[in-house]
């Protein structure tokens, strides 16, 4: 990558300031998300990257995205969205990566400048060597734009609402059922396991419940409070998500490195109406401070998802618009 000049301060100090890219997740009718290879002699080369490029002055991140991927893959962009903006710092350069999903182009990706092109499946992003910064985006590609919360008092509350949830599509649930007796968790996750496999769906379990986390979950969702108790991810964890409604939680979401986050309330909600709410102002001025996934929460409707991911979300969790 090139790297660029200093930016003077009003004391004269310098700051060499992040460049800045445009990345793309590019995906075909399959699925398949686009992969190329660094150039060896290039910054981090010989490692895998998402297409894209330094967005140069006088460009926005959607006309430099472009303009890179028809030079690069000789490509036209039909329709994009934004997908997740990561800061990162490595030992020689500070990027800013500006990576949008792109979701319809015309024409047939071809390696213009010599690189080495793939298509993967998003699960096995995992399976190749990118650089650090680049690790966000693998997990933002993995993640759907929809996060349910599946509540219940009863066994038979939660056994009639989650197959509602898997075959209206949702592939990413939490199971926050807190005042079900254990007995009824071992139950209901002997269960749910297996049939949120069966349709693809990954299943977490609120930490809560953890004991029995290994009875057929795929991760742990943590409160805000089990968040700050703990000084490093738990090893042996596929996914970690985290609650947060404050800088504070967000960022140390971020410093044990969980897969994503959930921040809210954004809008007022019926369950807590007098509750302290951010609003989107203030939720996408908490998202900007973060490198990580963060889902919006609290008060959303399933169409608030184009406003949430204007304001940098993944997307919207919730319990009650996945039920209506």
């Amino acid at each position: 990558m090139p790297n660029t000049g200093p930016d003077q301060g009003e004391h004269g100090s310098s700051e060499v300031m992040p460049l800045h890219v445009a990345v793309g997740v590019i995906r075909n009718p399959a699925g398949e998300i686009l992969v190329a290879r660094r150039n060896a002699a290039a910054h981090q080369g010989g490692l895998w990257e998402f297409p894209g490029g330094k967005v140069e002055a006088g460009e926005t991140a959607p006309q430099a995205l472009r303009r890179e991927l028809r030079e690069e893959l000789g490509i036209a962009v039909l329709q994009a969205r934004p997908l997740i903006r990561i800061k990162h710092a490595y030992p020689d350069l500070r990027v800013l990566l500006d990576v949008w999903s792109v979701e319809a182009f015309s024409g047939v990706p071809t390696s213009c400048e010599g690189q080495a092109l793939q298509w993967v499946l998003p699960e096995r992003l995992v399976d190749f060597t990118f650089p650090q910064a680049n690790q966000p985006i693998i997990t933002a590609a993995r993640l759907p734009e929809y996060y349910a919360i599946l509540e219940g008092d009863t066994v038979a509350q939660l056994g009639d609402r989650l197959p509602g949830l898997l075959q209206r599509g949702l592939k990413l649930i939490q199971l926050r059922a807190k005042s079900l007796p254990h007995k009824g968790i071992r139950q209901f996750l002997a269960v749910a396991g297996p049939l949120c496999r069966q349709h693809g769906a990954r299943l977490l379990v609120n930490s809560a419940l953890l004991p029995f986390i290994q009875q057929a979950a795929d991760g742990v969702h943590l409160s805000s409070r089990h968040l700050l108790q703990l000084p490093a991810r738990p090893e042996d964890t596929d996914w970690l998500a985290a609650s947060c409604h404050n800088l504070e939680e967000l960022q140390h979401a971020e410093k044990i490195e969980v897969d994503f986050a959930v921040l809210g309330p954004v809008m007022p909600t019926a369950s807590h109406p007098g509750a302290r709410t951010l609003g989107w102002r203030q939720f996408a001025s908490l998202v900007e401070k973060v490198s990580l996934p963060v889902y919006a929460l609290g008060g959303m409707t399933l169409d608030d998802v184009k406003k949430a991911r204007q304001a940098g979300a993944q997307g919207v969790a919730g319990i009650g618009m996945f039920q209506d």
